[in-house]
Formats: structure tokens, sequence, C-alpha cells
């Protein structure tokens, strides 16, 4: 149960500290920009059951795809969508992490 929490509170706070050390000026809104990438979860709503504390959602839902992941990166290399980019890939860095704690946590 803690892994959950922790890993739920880590989507919004590494957001947080990567707008608020990368874009000074701008961090309000670069994280509530990264915060709105978090709908990349919807994907979840596909699966039975929607949630399963000992799944991996790399490679399983549909927006948590590799072929996904890539393209979050091409994302990032533009600079109208970068902040999008970034914080799906944030994301995606975050669930991978969580996998492997499931693993070896």
């Amino acid at each position: 149960m803690i892994r959950i929490i922790l890993h739920l509170a880590s989507h919004a706070v590494v957001p947080g500290i990567v707008a608020r050390v990368a874009y000074k000026d701008r961090w309000r809104k670069a994280w509530l920009v990264m915060m709105a990438t978090m709908v990349v979860d919807l994907d979840h709503l596909l699966a039975t059951p929607i949630f399963d504390s000992n799944r991996c959602s790399i490679g399983f839902h549909p927006l948590h795809s590799w072929i996904a992941i890539g393209v979050y990166a091409v994302l990032t290399a533009i600079p109208g969508t970068r902040w999008v980019g970034l914080g799906l890939l944030i994301h995606m860095a975050l669930d991978g992490f969580d996998c492997l704690c499931m693993v070896w946590c």
C-alpha cells in the first residue's frame, strides 16, 4: 500500500521538481502542463481489472507501449510540445521504476 501511495505522489512531485529546476520563470505553467499529461492513465480503463497493483503498465496499456514512449520522446524535441512530451516521459519513467520495484523492492 505504501508503494502505491508513493508512486501516485511521485507523479505530482517529480514533474514539480523538474518544472521548478528547469523552468524557473514559468515553472507553474510547465508543472500544470505536465500534470495534465496524467490523463494518459485513461488507457487503464481498457484493462480488466482496471487497477491491478501487481501489473506493470509499461508494455501492457496502449498509451504505455514502447511505440507511444517513442512518440513522447519526439514530442520533447518540438518546442510547442516539449512540456507535454517531458510530462509523458516522466510518467513512463515513474511507471517503469514502479515495475522494477514490484520485482526488487
